[in-house]
């Protein structure tokens, strides 16, 4: 069998290294294809909600990768996914959603979730997808938001190390909980500053994902 082609769709170029790093440590054999659309998160910034256009324009992007030869796609973008729902729709092969497998990962993990994201426009999406998929599995749960976005602008910058900072700041002020969530891609490289705290599980989004996908794909 060839190593199957997975398609990573991104709209931000911080998320690409990442995952990719996830990829060359979980599932080296996977050949992976990077599509960088770096106006999505600017445009959803400017819009302060998802449009009609927004979700044909992820439709687009599915479609077109599939005609690429992928086996399989991965949303990196935590704010779309209500988008990633249409793509899905749009093609014959697994899409995956940036959280969903991490989002599962946690609520295995206890009741009591936090969410804690760089890029604040990702937080109501976030949270309306973990609510629903509890209420699917008739799980009760208690969630918490942060947004640090001082640290998303400290990335963009250069200073990859202020971002892991303030992250860990950020996850100190939050406190006890089951789960800490990291929403963005992102964020994977702060996951080793966070205070250690009994019985807090800190989940990445890159981690789960990969390991999700190579599942989908082995079945």
């Amino acid at each position: 069998m060839k190593n199957p082609r997975i398609a990573l769709i991104h709209a931000t170029p911080v998320a690409i290294e990442p995952i990719c790093a996830s990829f060359r440590r979980l599932w080296p054999q996977a050949q992976v294809t990077n599509l960088l659309e770096d106006s999505l998160a600017t445009d959803l910034a400017a819009a302060g909600s998802l449009d009609d256009a927004m979700l044909e324009r992820f439709r687009v992007l599915a479609k077109y990768s599939q005609a690429c030869g992928a086996d399989a796609i991965l949303f990196t973008c935590s704010a779309f996914g209500p988008a990633i729902e249409a793509a899905r729709d749009t093609v014959d092969i697994p899409v995956l959603k940036p959280n969903e497998a991490m989002m599962e990962e946690a609520l295995a993990a206890g009741s009591r979730i936090a969410l804690l994201a760089t890029f604040e426009p990702s937080l109501p999406s976030m949270r309306a997808e973990l609510e629903s998929l509890a209420a699917h599995r008739n799980a009760s749960i208690d969630v918490t938001v942060k947004a640090a976005p001082a640290a998303l602008t400290a990335l963009h910058a250069g200073r990859a190390s202020e971002h892991d900072r303030l992250i860990a700041d950020a996850a100190d002020e939050i406190g006890d909980c089951d789960a800490l969530l990291l929403c963005q891609f992102s964020m994977a490289s702060a996951a080793e500053r966070i205070t250690a705290r009994r019985g807090r599980s800190v989940f990445t989004s890159p981690y789960s994902a990969v390991a999700r996908l190579k599942q989908l794909i082995s079945a």
